[in-house]
C-alpha cells in the first residue's frame, strides 16, 4: 500500500522569538516492510541531518533570526506492507535489553505492577497472545479521550485518571512490560484512520515476543488492540515520547505560544 502523508506543525508567538531549536523525527524509518518513495521537509532556518542513537533519521532545526512563527511541513509518499504477524525484522547492533529501563514517563507503581501481572504471568517472557491481552486490559482501564492528557502525563497518571490518548496507552504498556523485564519501546508515526475518529498522527509500541516459532520484536497498536498492518507508517522508535516525538524543542522569547498540528494520511 502507498500512504500519501501531509504533516504541518505551526508555532505562532505573541512576541518575537530570538532563537528556536527543534529536534525533528519527521523522516520515516527505512525498514524491511516500508520504504520512502518521495519525501520532503520544508522549514525556515538551518537543518542538520543525523541518525540518532535509536537509528532514526533525524534533523536539528535552528532559527537564529527574530521570528513570530515556526512552520514545519513534512510530506511525501511511503510504500508499506503488513509485517507477518506484526513481526518487525531488523538488524539492530544493540541489545533489546536497553528497552527495559523505565523513564520518567514510564515509571512503575503498585497499580501498574498489578495490571502487568494479570496479563504477563512470567518474568522476561511473553507470547504475542499475552501481549495483546495486556493491550486489551490497558484499553479497558484507560478510555480514549482526545485532549484528556498532555505530553508530560505519565503512565501512572493516565491509569489513575482512567483516560488518555494513544501516547498514554503506549507509555502504560511500556511500564507494564518493564515491570516484568520484557523489552518494549515507543513508536511514533502515522496511521490511516479509516472510519475512526482517532488522529492520523499516532503512537504505538514494539515489544519483544517469545512465541514457539519466533523470538523478536512485534509491533502492537495498544489503542486499537491489534498488530501493526500496512495502515501504519513508522517515523521513530525510542524509550518514550520524549525520545521519539515528531517535533520537540525549545525557544528563547516569543511570549505566548499557539501550536497547530495538521496531519492527513491518504491510502492509495
Amino acid at each position: 500500500m502507498q500512504l500519501h502523508i501531509w504533516h504541518q506543525t505551526k508555532y505562532r508567538y505573541s512576541a518575537p522569538s530570538s532563537y528556536t531549536i527543534q529536534q525533528l523525527h519527521l523522516t520515516p524509518r527505512t525498514e524491511l516492510h516500508q520504504h520512502i518513495s518521495q519525501w520532503n521537509i520544508v522549514a525556515a532556518g538551518h537543518r542538520h541531518a543525523y541518525t540518532d542513537a535509536y537509528g532514526n533519521q533525524s534533523h536539528t532545526l535552528t532559527i537564529t533570526e527574530p521570528h513570530l512563527e515556526v512552520n514545519i511541513l513534512a510530506a511525501g509518499i511511503v510504500n508499506v506492507r503488513s509485517p507477518e504477524a506484526g513481526r518487525i525484522i531488523d538488524s539492530e547492533p544493540w541489545s533489546p535489553l536497553i528497552f527495559t529501563i523505565p523513564t520518567r514517563l514510564t515509571e512503575s507503581s503498585s497499580s501498574i505492577q498489578a495490571l502487568a501481572k494479570r496479563s504477563l504471568p512470567r518474568k522476561q517472557s511473553a507470547s504475542t497472545h499475552e501481549l495483546l491481552s495486556l493491550a486489551d486490559q490497558i484499553r479497558n482501564a484507560v478510555a480514549y479521550r482526545t485532549g484528556s492528557t498532555v505530553v508530560t502525563t505519565t503512565a501512572n497518571d493516565a491509569l489513575v485518571m482512567g483516560q488518555g490518548v494513544c501516547q498514554d496507552h503506549a507509555h502504560l504498556f511500556l511500564a507494564c512490560c518493564h515491570v516484568m523485564g520484557i523489552p518494549a519501546r515507543y513508536v511514533s508515526g502515522y496511521i490511516d484512520p479509516e472510519s475512526s475518529d482517532h488522529a492520523e498522527s499516532h503512537a504505538w509500541v514494539d515489544v519483544w515476543a517469545q512465541d514457539h516459532d519466533y523470538h523478536g520484536w512485534i509491533s502492537i497498536d495498544v489503542t486499537h488492540v491489534r498488530l501493526m498492518t500496512d495502515a501504519y507508517c513508522r517515523l521513530a522508535v525510542g524509550r518514550d515520547y520524549d525520545t521519539a516525538a515528531p517535533v520537540r524543542g525549545i525557544r528563547r522569547g516569543g511570549g505566548i505560544e499557539t501550536l497547530t498540528v495538521s496531519v492527513q494520511v491518504t491510502p492509495q
